[in-house]
């Protein structure tokens, strides 16, 4: 028996996210060979950079460059891809389970979990029916094919209401996803009428919807203002106080009593934690669902921590000690992600060798977006640009953001190559469906023809007379 293999801690990161990967990715930097062994579960075999999923969308971005494959830069963490299902944390067990449905148990000694958020809607009719999530880099492509498609169907139609249903953008949530989403869209179809004659700008329309009596909390009131005049100068309108109360059928109305037909929803008002590890799990959970975390990222509250469990990222509620942070708490977002995943990290680390743990600090910076090409804002303190500036910094922070070099070259590259070639504008929506041509034309065996049907006893006798006759006739005539 190997005794070594049997003492090594074992150490579990449950979802291969932002959090995720950094916290394997800096603990392979940290640890020291044979310390720990790192194994990370997540059902995907990358993590997704969530801040260029408007860009994807826009067509601005290949989407295989806004991701990073786990087993090309994490060298020594096992991956496993399966989703964790449940968490045993008493007796030191998860339970994954893999894509066939097959589950199986998972010994550990420390867990770390990082499994991130998912969208969060509300009961409304339809909506699930018809709209659809920028959380995912699959839903950020389908985005963009549907607009792009539908660009095409509309170019054959005569105008009237089918053709405006197609030209009609509908996004819900005026947080900083939702407005990205929503400008870089807006960019993307003004951008294509030039291909399109017999389109005009007027024949497309785009509408945000949001609750709020504003957009972007994370910005100044002024330049929250500043943007709902850019997206009016560039025919895109924000409908504040506003809510959805049913989508059947892709008819969007809302609450003031408007309907707006429309054949692309896109949904991105707010997040929660993923359900299905935060309830499969017995780690302590606090009342907006997020499992409870203290300063220094091990589960738990300030008074008592409970024993090799840690968490980080949007699935947890860490404290913010900055003051900043919504009730007390640090905001989902991928600047804390990052940081918490690398202080986790060092405070793992420290644990196992005996060592002290150091509370998670993060004073916000400040707040980018881009608002389609040449366009964007940027608020820090005081401190607010608009425009080019605010977008050529924002192109600049996400840019050094995306983790590892290679795949900072594939986006600089990609931005490059849009700058003088320009976006593609090809759609690729028949790839959600591979099969449905080779379906169509394939040869098929026929199927099986009925027997004949066996002659009746009667007609078997008959038969048989007439064959016993046959001889002794010819020997007559003979």
């Amino acid at each position: 028996m190997n005794t070594a293999a049997t003492t090594t801690p074992r150490i579990l990161i449950v979802g291969g996210g932002y959090a995720g990967f950094y916290t394997a990715w800096k603990l392979e930097k940290h640890l020291r060979k044979g310390e720990a062994e790192v194994t990370m579960v997540d059902p995907l075999p990358y993590m997704t950079y969530q801040p260029f999923l408007p860009e994807v969308a826009a067509g601005s971005i290949e989407p295989r460059h806004a991701v990073v494959a786990h087993r090309r830069h994490l060298k020594r963490t096992t991956v496993i891809n399966a989703k964790v299902t449940g968490i045993d944390h008493a007796h030191k067990t998860a339970t994954l389970t893999g894509a066939d449905g097959q589950t199986w148990q998972h010994e550990y000694d420390q867990i770390v979990v990082t499994a991130g958020a998912v969208s969060r809607t509300f009961p409304i009719p339809g909506i699930a029916d018809n709209a659809i999530g920028l959380k995912t880099i699959e839903e950020a492509v389908a985005v963009r094919d549907r607009l792009m498609s539908n660009f095409d169907r509309a170019a054959a139609l005569p105008a009237g209401p089918d053709r405006d249903r197609l030209l009609t953008v509908i996004v819900v949530g005026g947080g900083f996803a939702g407005i990205e989403a929503f400008a870089e869209l807006r960019s993307l179809a003004s951008a294509l009428l030039k291909n399109y004659p017999q389109l005009t700008f007027e024949d497309t329309h785009f509408h945000l919807i949001e609750a709020m009596g504003r957009i972007m909390p994370e910005v100044s009131q002024k330049t929250s203002e500043w943007v709902l005049k850019s997206l009016a100068k560039h025919g895109a309108y924000v409908h504040l106080d506003t809510q959805v109360t049913n989508a059947t059928d892709g008819n969007v109305e809302v609450s003031t009593g408007e309907v707006f037909p429309s054949d692309l929803i896109v949904w991105t008002a707010g997040v929660m934690a993923n359900p299905t590890v935060v309830r499969g799990g017995d780690l302590p959970v606090e009342e907006r669902g997020r499992i409870r975390t203290r300063a220094d990222l091990r589960v738990g509250t300030p008074e008592e921590f409970v024993e090799g469990a840690w968490a980080a990222g949007d699935v947890s509620a860490v404290p913010d000690l900055s003051g900043g942070g919504v009730g007390g708490f640090c905001v989902p977002n991928a600047q804390h992600a990052v940081r918490q995943a690398k202080r986790l990290a060092k405070n793992l680390v420290a644990v196992l060798r005996g060592e002290k743990t150091t509370d998670y600090f993060h004073k916000n910076a400040g707040a980018v977006a881009g608002l389609g090409l040449y366009n964007g804002v940027f608020q820090s303190g005081n401190l607010a640009l608009k425009g080019f500036l605010a977008w050529c910094a924002h192109r600049a922070y996400h840019g050094l953001a995306m983790p590892t070099w290679e795949r900072k070259w594939r986006v600089l590259w990609g931005w490059w190559n849009n700058f003088w070639l320009g976006r593609d504008i090809v759609s690729l929506e028949a790839v959600q469906t591979p099969r449905a041509v080779f379906e169509q034309f394939a040869a098929r065996p026929r199927p099986p023809q009925p027997a004949e049907a066996a002659p009746k006893k009667d007609e078997k006798k008959a038969d048989g007379a007439g064959a016993g006759k046959k001889p002794v006739e010819s020997q007559a005539s003979a």
